[in-house]
């Protein structure tokens, strides 16, 4: 199955060094504020495109009549509700017509116990398709939360994605979430798995654990150590007793070899962990650079380039790169 929307996350797996200067709100993305005026689906303000403003119910509704020219679907319509990037990404998922997957992902996890916050769904398609921007470290600053209005610039990046899909992402996304059941879940692991489907749509930040900005945490967000330490350490979890490493590599280095997992193994609430390490190696920062937590052993949720999102284990790069997991609970 092609996955060119997700393997660019391998790329984001370790803490890489940041760039030499940030970019600003309205800037960032020239290259796709252009594409998206030139294909007609959003327009120049006076005085430039103004990709720090908010956008517009107005706008919105010129992007979809435009796409719905190209692609011959109906357009979406617009009400004038705030345009959150909750909202956005759910009238996106609407606009491309794979709707029902979303669906089929909420009401797995709401069957499942997990009490999703209403846009599980929506998000997890969104973040399948590639629609956000994981910005750099040095730009972590222009994240967006889950709540906040997303800016014109935002939009014109989840736009100018669209301009160059093809049938089979929505192929992909409706054949992952034909895949997503739930296992009936023991108290102690939906009482952790609650916890990480409430965090489903925040930004992935350099070094971070937390849901809002903190001492050497520039915005809320996380990134894939932070996450797991959120969900288990920084929650109060029992579970969380057992994990005395932050990183990655040392959360998976601290346990011996004979409690490693192979992913046969996996089960929901397991840390799970991925790189170039194999099954018997010693654990390093260089080998076992990304991880999240098993939500069956079919999915996981983590946090990487797309934020806090759900992908597949069966399949693509997170089967490719899987170490080893460790059980905690």
């Amino acid at each position: 199955m092609p996955s060119k929307l997700v393997t660019a996350a391998i790329a984001t797996f370790a803490l890489t060094a940041a760039p030499a200067h940030a970019h600003t709100l309205a800037n960032w993305d020239t290259k796709q504020q252009s594409q998206v005026v030139k294909a007609g689906l959003m327009q120049k303000l006076p005085g430039g495109f103004h990709g720090e403003q908010p956008l517009t119910t107005g706008d919105l509704t010129q992007a979809f009549t435009a796409l719905s020219t190209r692609t011959g679907t109906p357009a979406v319509s617009v009400s004038s509700a705030r345009l959150s990037v909750t909202r956005f990404d759910a009238l996106m998922v609407s606009q491309l017509g794979l709707s029902d997957a979303a669906s089929t992902f909420q009401t797995g996890a709401q069957t499942a116990g997990l009490n999703p916050p209403s846009y599980f769904g929506t998000e997890v398609v969104a973040r399948l398709l590639g629609l956000r921007y994981n910005h750099l470290a040095a730009d972590d600053k222009l994240e967006l939360y889950p709540s906040d209005r997303i800016t014109r610039a935002e939009a014109a990046w989840s736009l100018a994605e669209t301009l160059g899909m093809g049938g089979w992402q929505g192929d992909y996304v409706r054949e992952v979430a034909s895949h997503f059941q739930l296992p009936r879940y023991t108290a102690k692991q939906r009482t952790a798995l609650q916890l990480a489907v409430s965090k489903i749509g925040m930004p992935y930040i350099w070094g971070g654990e937390s849901d809002t900005a903190a001492p050497g945490q520039v915005h809320g967000g996380y990134d894939c150590s932070g996450f797991a330490w959120r969900v288990y350490k920084l929650s109060g979890n029992p579970a969380g007793n057992k994990i005395l490493g932050r990183t990655a590599a040392q959360q998976a280095g601290e346990i011996p070899r004979s409690k490693r997992l192979r992913i046969n193994q996996v089960e929901p609430g397991d840390l799970v962990f991925f790189g170039s390490a194999k099954f018997k190696s010693k654990a390093t920062e260089a080998n076992v650079i990304h991880e999240g937590i098993a939500l069956s052993k079919d999915f996981v949720i983590h946090s990487s380039d797309q934020g806090v999102y759900v992908l597949p284990l069966y399949e693509g790069w997170l089967r490719d790169q899987f170490t080893w997991a460790r059980r905690v609970i």
